[in-house]
């Protein structure tokens, strides 16, 4: 059995619009909504002094491409600006934030390759490109909070897709039943951590902490926490104390689908 050309490319759109909204909340603090609509084609060559980063990958074939219209990037740029409470309005600037944003979305969706091929994926040579970019087909992404409010068009190169025509994944193709030799797995032991929230703090902020200080994080005192395993989110509960220790009860158990998407 093979994967479909469109199963492929759905698997990493979805890819890409996760780590593109982990990206945003890693630099800004918040993650924005992030949708990436398949069926909305964008004509790139309407778009005013458009921004086309064209992103190869170690290890595998064709590459990633996202365009964004000036204002867009200048707003995506703005927004890891304002989080850390500087005002800029240089456009060179602006510019580098929104292209260390594609970096840390591109290198995640390397990581995703990387799981599902089973073999070493990294981004980089990336670069600023218009060779051949009139001949993809691109989808419109929206990234959406606040005052953020940016539109992409990303396209996949075919020579990427076809990388995993050959290769059956559980997180893209159907799942298989149960084979005898997973059990060969199960004394594997895993790294296991609990995450009660993360903060975004300015250097000049952590320059001054010292014994007593306190980072507040974004999260409630009545809000679950986060099991991870793995670096993957897997689970969410509440703290308990067993015999003196620190211990988390499980009350939700996330689904395969969105444990894709919780990858860091």
């Amino acid at each position: 059995m093979n994967l479909t050309r469109p199963a492929v490319q759905s698997w990493l759109l979805a890819e890409l619009a996760s780590r593109l909204a982990a990206a945003f909340e890693t630099m800004t603090g918040e993650r924005p909504e992030v949708e990436c609509n398949e069926a909305e084609r964008v004509d790139t060559t309407a778009l005013v002094n458009p921004l086309r980063w064209r992103q190869p990958f170690s290890g595998v074939s064709g590459a990633i491409w996202i365009t964004a219209a000036e204002a867009d990037w200048i707003n995506a740029g703005g927004a890891v600006m304002r989080a850390a409470e500087l005002v800029e309005e240089d456009p060179a600037k602006l510019k580098s934030e929104y292209l260390e944003i594609l970096n840390q979305t591109l290198a995640g969706v390397a990581q995703a390759m990387a799981a599902r091929l089973e073999r070493e994926v990294v981004s980089q040579g990336g670069e600023e490109s218009t060779a051949g970019a009139g001949e993809l087909v691109w989808t419109a992404v929206h990234v959406r909070q606040g005052e953020l409010a940016a539109n992409l068009a990303v396209s996949v190169e075919p020579a990427l897709i076809d990388e995993f025509l050959e290769k059956i994944t559980p997180e893209i193709a159907a799942p298989p039943e149960k084979a005898s030799t997973f059990e060969l797995l199960f004394d594997v032991e895993l790294p296991v951590s609990v995450s009660f929230g993360r903060a975004h703090v300015a250097l000049k902020d952590v320059l001054k902490l010292t014994t007593g200080s306190i980072v507040e994080l974004n999260r409630a005192i009545g809000d679950p926490v986060e099991v991870i395993v793995n670096n993957c989110v897997i689970a969410r509960g509440e703290v308990v104390v067993v015999e003196g220790n620190f211990g988390v009860r499980i009350q939700q158990v996330i689904s395969r689908q969105e444990r894709l998407r919780t990858l860091t």
